[in-house]
């Protein structure tokens, strides 16, 4: 479990992942944490939960995958996570296998934070439904333990359907990165550690 890192959206405005991760591990801290979002609509109803505008960080950050396979490329030892993934706006076959080769080639260092977000319409262009989106986050997570966890993966659910499947790499850690989540009472994403 991490107990002193960083969290910071990492965009083409502010320290880059490498130099972060390097300023990060060189420190003594232990974990580096990038959030996401894909894009934020222009037009956009949803209020944004922390009060105020949003800020432009939102829409300019970088993918956290690519860049926290750039922190790991550069260190040894920190923990790299999602906080949050937005697991909603992804694919869970293709965000399993992201996953497990991030945890695989950084020698097993991925957290996975995850959520479903609270922005309607950034998921909408996502096609997803903003109403059950805590029910699709479920399935996607449980599909994704599956690939995981079984040579033959298969899932079958509500939301997510798919018969047996190949995909490596499997991630280095057993059982798949530590992952959580948790709805808060807005109706926004939280991120927890199981």
């Amino acid at each position: 479990m991490p107990n002193f890192g960083v969290q910071i959206f990492p965009t083409d405005k502010t320290i880059q992942p490498i130099e972060l991760a390097k300023a990060v591990e060189d420190r003594g801290l232990d974990s580096l944490f990038f959030p996401e979002h894909t894009h934020i609509p222009v037009s956009r109803d949803t209020p944004f939960p922390g009060g105020g505008g949003l800020p432009e960080h939102y829409w300019r950050s970088h993918d956290p995958f690519v860049a926290l396979m750039a922190a790991a490329a550069v260190t040894s030892r920190i923990k790299l996570g999602t906080g949050i993934c937005l697991v909603i706006e992804r694919d869970p076959i293709t965000l399993a296998k992201e996953c497990a080769t991030l945890d695989y080639l950084s020698g097993g260092r991925l957290i996975l934070g995850i959520g479903a977000g609270w922005n309607r319409e950034e998921m909408e262009n996502h096609g997803a439904d903003y109403k059950n989106r805590w029910k699709i986050v479920r399935e996607k997570i449980l599909a994704m333990k599956e690939i995981w966890n079984n040579d033959e993966a298969q899932y079958h659910g509500e939301f997510v359907d798919f018969d047996p499947i190949w995909s490596w790499p499997k991630p280095k850690q057993a059982g798949g990165p530590r992952s959580g989540w948790a709805p808060i009472q807005n109706g926004s994403s939280a991120f927890l550690v199981l």
